[in-house]
């Protein structure tokens, strides 16, 4: 990787003095010249003979570590650099279809005209700034993680020598102002819904179940002898094509959890009017999807499977009554049973196995601030046990 001046022939004259090139006096008189981790030969121009040596040497260095990175692939924008993380990845329909809307509706339009070699802390910032006057900060802290993700993977394939994602600060997530029903508004709840769909109240807040979880519940997955109530689907429904059976959200949300006796008589009382079991497709197994009749535990009232997007429209009404708050989804049943839990003393791993959290880290970060009174009890341990304090008299002669 030689540095070469252009601005003279390498032959001497008669005379020993060194003969101008046609070049001389224009341009960059200094040229670096290599063959990349491609085998493509490569060239560099530079004012300056010190930086045409210094790059040489990087370049050299580089090349022999491994660690060269092609300026060129930079030069890729992000939009590009988004649908090409988006293709290889290997999700579910449900979360495929959320990336692509990320992707579509929040990271292209601010991000997406810029190189990637281009863009530095200070941009990803200030893009996180503006998408936090539109999004919640749940919400924003999704769509930053799939950019986070799309920016380390270019760091792996070197595209670029690192990530601009370092260092970012995020809204915060107030937990203080989740809302949690009393008993009574859960009472509330499944007497003002349709019959046909009162009981996936209590599923929800007895057992922790999510709505599409509560909608792929069949009848055989409801065990009232041993009193457990088995997770291993959920109904899912996307434009484009009929509702289907899918996988759980993650491979720990398939799961048996305790069945508590005001859940199980209100599914008794509830399976007396579910009739014949509805085709529907099972994707459960991707490589072997199937049309199978299912008995499934709630139907809609033509007894077909129910819609997520028709069950919110039979929700929303019946939750302005029971009085909580605009928003407040089927979800927050979820919480109503996680802080159940949690309230009676159960650890973190035993919150985290009957939610079906991919790890325990996902449960503390949802609901650290539903633990205080542990570190009471904490606090209560060790003051039983070493009692008041007492100062031991110092033996005569003895040095401290």
């Amino acid at each position: 990787m030689p540095v070469d001046d252009r601005w003279y022939l390498k032959e001497r004259g008669p005379d020993g003095t060194r003969l101008p090139s046609k070049r001389h006096g224009r341009g960059r008189r200094w040229r670096v010249r290599w063959v990349d981790d491609r085998g493509e030969s490569r060239e560099q121009l530079f004012d300056r003979k010190t930086d045409a040596e210094r790059f040489d040497a990087n370049v050299r260095a580089d090349l022999s570590r491994g660690q060269y990175i092609d300026d060129r692939a930079g030069r890729i924008t992000v939009a590009s650099l988004a649908e090409q993380w988006r293709i290889g990845q290997l999700h579910i329909d449900s979360t495929a279809i959320r990336v692509e809307h990320a992707i579509r509706l929040h990271i292209v339009p601010g991000l997406g005209h810029l190189q990637v070699g281009q863009v530095r802390p200070s941009k990803i910032q200030a893009w996180v700034r503006d998408r936090s006057l539109v999004l919640a900060p749940t919400t924003l802290r999704v769509v930053y993680g799939y950019l986070n993700a799309m920016f380390a993977s270019a760091a792996r394939d070197r595209i670029i020598a690192s990530s601009p994602c370092v260092d970012i600060r995020l809204p915060a997530i107030d937990r203080g102002k989740r809302v949690i029903p009393s008993p009574a508004q859960v009472h509330r709840l499944a007497q003002l819904l349709p019959g046909r769909l009162s009981a996936a109240v209590y599923v929800a807040a007895g057992c922790g179940l999510r709505l599409g979880e509560v909608l792929g519940l069949e009848v055989e997955d409801i065990d009232f002898e041993r009193a457990e109530l088995s997770v291993r689907q959920q109904l899912k429904s996307h434009k484009g094509r009929p509702v289907y059976l899918g996988q759980p959200k993650t491979k720990t949300s398939v799961r048996t959890v305790e069945l508590p006796e005001v859940v199980a008589s209100a599914l008794r009382e509830h399976l007396k009017t579910v009739h014949d079991p509805v085709e529907v497709d099972d994707d459960t197994d991707p490589r072997r999807p199937i049309r199978r009749p299912a008995a499934l535990v709630f139907r809609n009232a033509d007894g077909d499977p129910v819609l997520a997007s028709t069950f919110s429209r039979t929700w929303t009404p019946v939750r302005a009554k029971v009085g909580l708050p605009m928003r407040w989804g089927f979800h927050g049943l979820r919480h109503y049973y996680a802080t159940l839990l949690i309230h009676a003393g159960a650890s973190v791993k035993t919150v985290q196995l009957a939610l079906g959290h991919s790890t325990p880290t996902v449960t503390l970060n949802e609901y650290v601030h539903e633990w205080p009174d542990v570190l009471d009890r904490t606090r209560s341990l060790v003051d039983g046990a070493l009692g008041g304090r007492e100062t031991a008299a110092t033996p005569a002669g003895s040095r401290a």
